[in-house]
């Protein structure tokens, strides 16, 4: 009997959304490959690379090999699994999505999504964030192309290893309204960033804040060879990046050397 391929599903959506149990129905489509979802109970979109450090944490069973965790984020859901459901061997590969949204530029440092592949890679998993860009105007959104490329990717890099080094991840982005599109190599764009907030009063006049949601709003990166994620999908692509969790500034070292 073949030995199953293992993927571990997590989103930042949380467990009901469509993009999630679209993504598990792709997976699920494949031979030979077993799928194991554990995903937050409630939506933690933009928690960035968080652990939930001051409560505990509670596994819920949907159904089989289907959790939720309690109050949890991406990063929470990745590092019990590992500890909980993977204790004698780990994932052949995680997968995070499909984001209801894009997540280009510098957005990937407040993203649960790129969260959740950022812990996989920090355990040495094989992982790939995937977001589909959509218009917030049809907040259901269309997941045919994303379901189509994740299947495409999982069995190249089942038949071919994964094509990253260590602690490096695949970010995809899905251009919108199109069943068809070209897969391009791409580097994470410039995000220019705005600071809106909406100001509301509640019946007793308090006044509480919603955070605005900024425009896609992009400009060409200094010194950049090759095409920005923004690009490939303004251009109707699909975006594919590979992201390293080095943060390190090497070009600007002899420069802080020399200003010390």
């Amino acid at each position: 009997m073949n030995k199953k391929y293992t993927i571990l599903v997590t989103n930042d959506d949380g467990y009901e959304a469509k993009g999630l149990l679209s993504l598990v129905e792709a997976l699920r489509e494949l031979d030979g490959v077993e799928v194991i979802v554990v995903a937050p109970a409630n939506e933690k979109s933009a928690c960035g690379h968080s652990l939930t450090l001051t409560k505990p944490l509670r596994f819920i069973g949907v159904e089989e090999n289907f959790f939720k965790l309690e109050d949890g984020t991406p990063t929470d859901c990745v590092y019990l699994s590992l500890s909980a459901i993977f204790r004698d061997k780990k994932p052949d590969l995680l997968v995070s999505g499909i984001n209801r949204g894009s997540n280009m530029g510098e957005d990937i440092t407040y993203s649960g999504t790129a969260a959740g592949a950022m812990e996989g890679v920090l355990h040495d998993i094989p992982s790939i964030a995937i977001s589909q860009v959509m218009d917030f105007t049809n907040p259901k959104g269309d997941f045919t192309l994303a379901k189509k490329t994740i299947k495409k990717l999982v069995t190249k890099i089942r038949e071919g290893g994964f094509p990253l080094g260590e602690r490096e991840f695949l970010n995809i982005n899905i251009p919108p309204d199109t069943d068809e599109a070209q897969m391009k190599i791409t580097y994470e764009g410039y995000r220019v960033y705005s600071n809106e907030a909406e100001i509301h009063k509640n019946p007793r006049g308090e006044e509480h804040y919603w955070l605005g949601l900024h425009p896609l709003n992009f400009q060409a990166r200094e010194g950049s060879d090759g095409m920005s994620d923004y690009e490939a999908i303004r251009d109707g692509h699909i975006s594919i990046t590979p992201i390293m969790l080095d943060l390190t500034a090497y070009k600007s070292m002899k420069q802080l050397q020399a200003w010390l």
